[in-house]
């Protein structure tokens, strides 16, 4: 753990492992922020990076929801429901959520590509296949996406290799809301030092 976001800092600190352990990484998945591949590439020379698919998502619920507030949707709880995973909608969901839907044939569109882009990362396959199947949700997602669509296209690659091994960032994120927890318990931590050994502690059970 160290008080940087600085490629160089990061690089410095994962290259004091030894190469040979830094060699038998694999795949290293990150969000698709700028310098995270630059740092995977430099320090773990044979891994394959991994665009996080729940990063990846983000924006497109992003999007989902501009839509909805262009669409003037404001029926209290809308949000929620529209993003929530469908599978995971309870019985009055569903039926709120077509409510929701009949409100506009373009939210509707939205929703139902949400909808099938996650699907795609539900199916277990190839990355050939994944590739295909992104590649043809872009084609039926242009008349209602519009920034999401360039950001998969310039990480497709990074994106589907998702399909070789399934992997993802849950474990680091959570991971992350146990520090954020830590943080709050403490009322925050002026000194870094302080921090670092309040986590060390922490993570040390």
């Amino acid at each position: 753990m160290i008080d940087s976001h600085r490629q160089i800092d990061i690089i410095e600190v994962l290259s004091q492992q030894p190469l040979q352990v830094r060699q038998t990484v694999e795949e290293v998945s990150v969000d698709m922020w700028g310098g995270f591949p630059k740092v995977v590439t430099e320090v773990f020379p044979n891994a394959q990076i991994v665009f996080d698919r729940f990063h990846v998502m983000k924006p497109v619920n992003e999007e989902l929801n501009k839509v909805r507030q262009q669409v003037n949707m404001t029926l209290k709880g809308s949000k929620f429901i529209l993003l929530k995973n469908a599978v995971d909608l309870t019985p009055e969901e569903r039926i709120k959520l077509d409510g929701i839907l009949s409100h506009s044939p373009r939210l509707r569109l939205t929703y139902e590509l949400k909808e099938e882009f996650r699907t795609i990362f539900e199916r277990r396959q190839t990355v050939e296949q994944g590739k295909e199947q992104l590649l043809e949700w872009l084609k039926k997602a242009r008349p209602v996406y519009s920034d999401v669509l360039a950001t998969i296209r310039n990480h497709l690659d990074g994106i589907c290799n998702y399909f070789l091994s399934r992997t993802t960032s849950g474990v680091m994120e959570g991971i992350n809301n146990r520090i954020k927890l830590i943080k709050r318990q403490a009322y925050g931590f002026v000194n870094f030092d302080n921090f670092r050994a309040r986590l060390l502690a922490c993570f040390s059970d």
